[in-house]
């Protein structure tokens, strides 16, 4: 199914949308709360909530080294607000901006700590209605989570975005032309991280000189996989890719996705009979990764996610 996505003619192609989105656009204001979630095995993740709002909660999954100030969350969190709901970013384990206690960081395919923290908010509001939205990364965990769940969950919908359906393809891609230049970004913040972790603690890991680590294959097979309990890279992205697991879902879930997204190449995108009859796919020709910069000019841009998600969610709402 075609979305209804048209980019502004100012931020055009893959880089200019996704780039503008990462970069360009000013983090709108919401005021926060934060909440420490401590979990059974002794670590803990932050919430961070909005402030105003009222009835039912809208998780939000950021994507990889994002969190709850990243543009495109503030930009969702503010939507949300308006709408009159409740917002809450869930920051995946020491991505808060404090290290997080255990060894073992975070990963495209760990579901635990979002189902303890939805099966937290069941026993706090067994009544109130919950949606999640997961971009990117946060993406390919909901969707994970949900084909692993069946029909056992507790959400009214989910919404996920720009998500690498394929580990594989997304790491091979994100190898080529100008897309090295975010594996180059994300690689930096995610080799600090661990060598920040180091300091304070003592890591199980295959290799000391990080900056050996060229790629995201070499960080997932040296640093990914034996921190979190896989083989190789090849075993983590095997287990945690997203797309096996479409045809079990039985939540209202809406991917939204470009086929311009620079992360990953066109044959990552699943096919139509992988999809559940509860999964809605739309695909717009351009948009780049978590980008879909649109407006008439570029001192006013509009961003077309923080109104089609809560149009999605208020139908289910």
């Amino acid at each position: 199914m075609d979305g209804c996505f048209k980019p502004a003619w100012w931020c055009r192609g893959p880089h200019g949308q996704t780039l503008w989105a990462r970069l360009a656009r000013r983090s709108p204001r919401v005021a926060l709360w934060r909440e420490r979630l401590e979990l059974p095995d002794g670590d803990f993740i932050d919430l961070d909530w909005t402030e105003k709002g009222s009835g039912p909660i809208i998780i939000v999954l950021h994507g990889l080294e994002g969190s709850s100030d990243s543009p495109y969350a503030r930009g969702l969190l503010r939507a949300i607000e308006r709408r009159g709901w409740r917002g809450v970013v869930m920051h995946f384990r020491g991505c808060s901006g404090e290290p997080n206690r255990l060894a073992r960081s975070y990963h495209s395919g760990d579901t635990g700590d979002l189902a303890f923290f939805i099966d937290t908010l069941r026993r706090r509001e067994p009544q109130t209605p919950l949606a999640v939205v997961g971009f990117s990364l946060g993406g390919n965990v909901l969707l994970k989570w949900l084909g692993k769940s069946g029909g056992v969950t507790p959400l009214q919908a989910a919404v996920a975005v720009s998500v690498p359906f394929v580990l594989h393809g997304a790491a091979a891609r994100l190898q080529q032309g100008f897309s090295r230049l975010y594996q180059w970004q994300l690689l930096r913040s995610l080799r600090h991280t661990v060598d920040a972790k180091r300091r304070h603690m003592e890591l199980p890991l295959k290799i000391r000189d990080l900056s050996a680590l060229k790629n995201f294959r070499d960080f997932d097979e040296y640093i990914t996989a034996p921190l979190h309990g896989f083989d190789s890279a090849d075993h983590y992205y095997t287990v945690s890719s997203s797309r096996q697991y479409l045809g079990e879902i039985t939540v209202p879930t809406l991917l939204l996705h470009a086929l311009d997204d620079p992360f990953m190449t066109e044959s990552a995108i699943p096919r139509s009979d992988e999809l559940s009859e509860s999964v809605t796919l739309e695909l717009s020709p351009h948009g780049g990764h978590v980008g879909f910069v649109a407006g008439i000019w570029p001192w006013r841009p509009h961003y077309w996610l923080d109104e089609r998600i809560p149009a999605y969610l208020a139908r289910y709402l």
